[in-house]
């Protein structure tokens, strides 16, 4: 059985400490909205997660979807919850109010997905890529696309997805054969077939919108020749209502390790009609909307299978006796007594509350470029999110996958076995370090476009929010030893980011070969960032010692810079050893061949 309760008091700790929301120059300044608002749709989340969703999970990984002759049916009780899910408006919670959306802050979403991914990630693929689909629609579609599909997306009536995969290519769109052949009435013929198209079809929704990348005649070779289309599964009259079928179908849904309850589709488009959305040959640009929110939505679902796998470990921890610990007088005890039982729990513990604080942060900057006029401030916090973008999306997969093995790990044999649904949380958050960008490309996506765009403009400012902190931190004896791990850490991020630097465009390799090391290491500091933060706030809370809370915070936040974030020094050295261990081996000595 699979534990799971959201973590309430963190949240609004966050919302009420961290973000200090009620004191914000911009967020909650031009809005209606209290705290106590967004608290109260927070429990309202936390009911439909805990009440509907968990007990799905199993279950829906166990049936998973099935298909016959182009149609896929979803896990017993997924269409109830789904109806449950949209009738309650938490598919538009951040639209715009113009198109039926309750105009929410954007981290609140992140919020709803953190808990929907603990409780089912398979379910929250289904709204997940619709509210992504939203975003570009919203940001990239004409007047008429927007008004006609984004009151139904947002109702939830109708799902969205995005078409970027085929056969022959992955993340190098440039080689997509998908072809839109445009007509006269402007629209576009599209032709060709798309895979690994998550919820491409499925019977939760009465009309499925398809964001398809493909190619116009004579457009120029590579991704500059590439352009955007929407392309509806049955296509609607001008007042919304469903008319007659588009020419396209799914061919077949993929037999997976995880996220079973989730289809996975072939697409074949035949002549299927379609718009444009945004500008011709300039697809990328629309498409990278849509993308970069998928993307830290997968960082938030590595996050929220995190917390799951931290909670079921810690349940069972609790439960389960085996050995004795040190001068206890019982037969047995509850094995959360062993050291190394501990340190595993406190690991993940600590990697979450850190990860969220980071998440939270990163999705207030969407919120403060929605809300502010000040165009530095505005600029500031998109190089944020450019930023953290891949660092989010790939370190809190990756810390996805490896709570979901140490919970699998605590749970021993039980564990390896269905009926406790740890071997369920490990298929699952495999697919997020490969799916939206292999964390691999994040890495490389860092060290390449963020760590070079303006000449290293996005790094420098990073590194500047962090010396101005460190130089307006007023020295506190309980802090004395935690600032000054974070500073060695934090000198050695920026040691290796100007060593990266300095190797000129002959050095590319070089550069790659520790991309994914420097992603991690500058993982552990932002995290690292953000936990002196939080310190420092519940240690000025906690004046007279009294609250549990924020003394279980400031020990959680101590292990994290005593334990975790060292992997620093480990990484700066790694990365210092160079790239050439592996880019010069030769490729036979791949082969194990030889004669002796």
């Amino acid at each position: 059985m699979q534990i799971y309760k959201a973590p309430l008091n963190d949240i609004k700790f966050l919302l009420n400490n961290f973000l200090d929301l009620s004191n914000h120059q911009y967020i909650l300044s031009n809005s209606d909205l209290e705290i106590s608002d967004l608290e109260m749709v927070i429990d309202e989340a936390a009911k439909i997660c805990e009440e509907t969703l968990l007990p799905l999970n199993q279950s829906g990984d166990l049936e998973g979807c099935s298909f016959d002759k182009g149609k896929v049916t979803t896990p017993k009780g997924f269409k109830e919850a789904y109806k449950n899910f949209i009738e309650n408006g938490w598919q538009g919670i951040k639209v715009n109010k113009n198109y039926g959306g309750q105009n929410l802050p954007y981290f609140m979403n992140m919020i709803v997905d953190e808990m929907v991914s603990s409780s089912n990630m398979s379910f929250g693929l289904y709204p997940g890529l619709t509210s992504r689909a939203i975003d570009a629609i919203e940001k990239s579609g004409s007047e008429e696309l927007k008004d006609l599909y984004l009151p139904k997306l947002t109702s939830g009536e109708w799902t969205g997805t995005m078409n970027l995969t085929e056969p022959q290519c992955g993340t190098d769109l440039g080689l997509i054969k998908t072809m839109a052949i445009p007509q006269d009435d402007s629209s576009y013929k599209i032709t060709g077939t798309k895979i690994f198209i998550t919820c491409g079809e499925h019977d939760l929704s009465k009309n499925i919108v398809h964001l398809v990348l493909a190619r116009t005649p004579n457009a120029p070779e590579g991704i500059k020749g590439i352009s955007l289309f929407l392309v509806p599964k049955i296509l609607p009259n001008k007042d919304g209502s469903l008319g007659q079928d588009n020419s396209l179908q799914c061919g077949s849904i993929e037999k997976k390790l995880g996220i079973n309850a989730s289809p996975t589709c072939v697409m074949h488009y035949n002549e299927a009609k379609g718009w444009l959305v945004g500008e011709l040959n300039k697809g990328m640009k629309a498409m990278f909307i849509m993308m970069n929110g998928a993307r830290l939505f997968v960082g938030v679902q590595g996050l929220g299978i995190s917390e799951i796998a931290y909670q079921s470990a810690l349940y069972y921890a609790k439960e389960r006796l085996q050995g004795k610990a040190t001068d206890s007088k019982n037969i047995a005890d509850p094995i959360i007594a062993h050291p190394e039982i501990r340190k595993n729990l406190l690991h993940m513990k600590s990697l979450n509350e850190g990860i969220r604080a980071l998440m939270m942060w990163v999705g207030s900057q969407f919120d403060i470029i929605k809300s502010s006029d000040d165009n530095k401030v505005k600029n500031n916090a998109e190089n944020i999110i450019a930023l953290m973008t891949p660092i989010l999306k790939s370190f809190a997969t990756d810390v996805g996958c490896e709570s979901a093995n140490l919970a699998l790990q605590i749970y021993g044999g039980h564990g390896y076995i269905k009926d406790h649904g740890m071997e369920q949380l490990v298929r699952d958050a495999r697919i997020a370090p490969i799916y939206e960008g292999t964390n691999g490309i994040q890495a490389l996506d860092l060290v390449g476009r963020k760590m070079q765009r303006n000449d290293g403009e996005i790094i420098e400012n990073f590194f500047s929010i962090i010396n101005d902190y460190l130089n307006n931190l007023s020295t506190d004896k309980k802090l004395e030893t935690i600032v000054k791990q974070f500073k060695k850490s934090f000198d050695e991020l920026v040691f290796i980011a100007n060593h990266l630097r300095s190797f000129n465009k002959n050095k590319v390799n070089e550069i790659n070969g520790t991309a994914v090391e420097f992603l991690q290491m500058f993982s552990y500091v932002s995290i690292g960032y953000i936990w002196l933060k939080l310190l420092i706030i519940s240690i000025e809370k906690n004046n007279d010692n009294s609250n549990e809370f924020l003394k279980s915070k400031i020990a959680t936040g101590k292990y994290y810079f005593n334990k975790v974030l060292p992997q620093t020094s480990f990484l700066k050295d790694h990365i210092l050893s160079g790239a050439s261990n592996y880019n010069d081996y030769k490729d036979e000595y791949f082969d194990s061949g030889f004669t002796l």
